[in-house]
């Protein structure tokens, strides 16, 4: 099921490329833009 537009997604965490985890509420309130790219490994 799709979000609706302007609705707030939901929190997640992920691991960066530096080895640090990184939450989206980490930038609540702030502009981002997320790229998730498929195929790397």
């Amino acid at each position: 099921m799709a979000p609706d537009v302007g609705s707030q997604a939901p929190d997640f965490e992920l691991t960066g490329t530096d080895g640090q985890v990184v939450r989206l509420s980490d930038y609540r309130g702030r502009p981002l833009v997320l790229v998730f790219n498929r195929g790397l490994t």
